[in-house]
């Protein structure tokens, strides 16, 4: 949908907003300029996600060869999401989502660029790369809380599931498939290229975001403070069972997937390692992962068709435990690629339902608030689980670490018994009565 409208936000006129009365759309229709223009920022943006998260273990491989040293980078790059969530929240929804976005994309460029500089004057070291970790995982929470809560102000909330399929596409075939296999050979040429690449890309990202008219920051009627703000929207998170006890899964999902990932560059990478992958063949075991996600992004609506929602969300969480613990039970790369391209499709079907479903039933003025307390809850375990992980590591061994978290990830089926279709069907009828 073209978003001529967007530059009267302010007066309540995106859709889902009071006063708003979204109009019958036919699958069919175009989603319009901006959302492409939005979509081409994120290809650029998730790209260089893509090769910073997988550049950044590799080069502190090269400093330090502890696991809990290694996991720290991970920890460092995720503790944003458990000190600033809130606050992202708040800012959201009260400044222009899509200048946040601009302003965070700015900061990881200058981050990187400044790593890139001190790389290539020698002067690196693995405490500068805690650093510039942490200082992109803030913006990184910034950028993304923005990213989730503009899409409803770009299309109508009857586009969303398929808006966010084709934003989960590119964000995934970038961060995951295209990024990882590039920061490896990157990484191969030279520590130096490999920072200063992810901060080119966001750079074009920003200038994308700047292409894009409208306005995008939803009107308040009254003043109020930022501790306000907050309380608002965890209230509103934390009585509504749904929300909640999707945001718990996703974190217990989150928590283990870290601890995984955190310690798999030194079961993977290395002559002397289990895998004995070199940096790129590394960088292509996750890439199956995310070639999973990726066709699971176009064919989510095809599988919620057939299943139904909730259905399709449980078959998403007994998969994902079976992918988190898979190292556990084979070594070779083609068994866990396998399992990973499997578990991809899957993972892709539950973003999809569940991101479209939080849009769906969240007031727009909520929205930013409600997607930070969210994401608090699902990504908040993140740092703990990638200092989990890195502790395992030591005290029990690498294989233990997928062992433990594997059992873990599978306790998320106990939250099947509120993630039900009625409960789903409920929510959306609350949401329509009070537009």
């Amino acid at each position: 949908m073209a978003i001529g409208d967007l530059s009267r936000t302010d007066q309540r006129t995106t859709p889902g907003s009071p006063g708003h009365v979204a109009a019958p759309r036919r699958d069919a229709e175009p989603l319009g300029t901006s959302f492409w223009q939005l979509w081409s920022a994120s290809a650029a943006s998730n790209l260089a996600d893509g090769i910073a998260k997988l550049a950044l273990p590799l080069i502190a491989v090269s400093f330090t060869d502890s696991p809990v040293l290694v996991a720290g980078v991970a920890m460092a790059f995720s503790l944003p999401w458990l000190l600033v969530a809130l606050l992202a929240g708040a800012l959201a929804d009260r400044l222009d989502r899509r200048r946040v976005m601009v302003a965070a994309n700015t900061v990881r460029a200058v981050l990187f660029g400044a790593m890139a500089l001190a790389t290539a004057l020698d002067a690196a070291s693995i405490w500068l790369l805690y650093a510039v970790a942490f200082g992109a995982g803030v913006a990184e929470t910034l950028y993304d809380t923005s990213a989730q809560s503009i899409l409803p102000q770009v299309v109508s909330r009857d586009a969303l599931s398929r808006a966010n399929g084709r934003l989960n596409a590119v964000e995934l075939t970038a961060n995951q498939f295209v990024g990882p296999p590039l920061a490896g050979f990157l990484v191969s040429a030279g520590v130096a290229l490999a920072v200063a690449g992810p901060a080119g890309l966001w750079v074009v990202a920003a200038a994308v975001l700047l292409l894009i008219r409208g306005r995008f920051q939803v009107a308040r009627d009254t003043s109020t403070s930022l501790r306000t703000d907050i309380g608002e929207g965890l209230r509103f998170l934390w009585r509504h069972q749904l929300l909640r006890t999707m945001a718990v899964m996703v974190g217990i999902s989150n928590f283990t997937m870290s601890a995984v990932l955190a310690v798999l560059v030194l079961y993977a990478v290395g002559p002397d390692s289990a895998m004995g992958l070199t940096e790129p063949g590394y960088g292509l075991l996750l890439a199956t992962l995310a070639v999973g996600i990726v066709l699971g992004s176009l064919v989510a609506g095809a599988i919620e068709r057939r299943l139904g929602r909730s259905a399709a969300l449980g078959v998403a969480v007994v998969v994902a435990a079976v992918v988190v613990g898979a190292p556990a039970l084979s070594a070779n790369p083609f068994v866990v690629g396998a399992v990973y391209f499997g578990g991809g499709i899957l993972v892709a079907t539950w973003n999809v339902i569940t991101i479209s479903l939080r849009q769906r039933i969240t007031p727009d003025r909520l929205l930013g608030r409600v997607n930070s307390g969210y994401r608090l809850l699902a990504w908040g375990g993140m740092p703990l689980g990638a200092l989990t992980g890195g502790l395992l590591a030591e005290w029990l061994g690498l294989r233990a670490v997928f062992a433990v978290m594997g059992v873990l990830a599978f306790s998320m089926v106990i939250g099947l018994f509120w993630v039900t279709d009625s409960a789903i069907h409920a929510a959306e009828r609350d949401a329509e009565q009070q537009v």
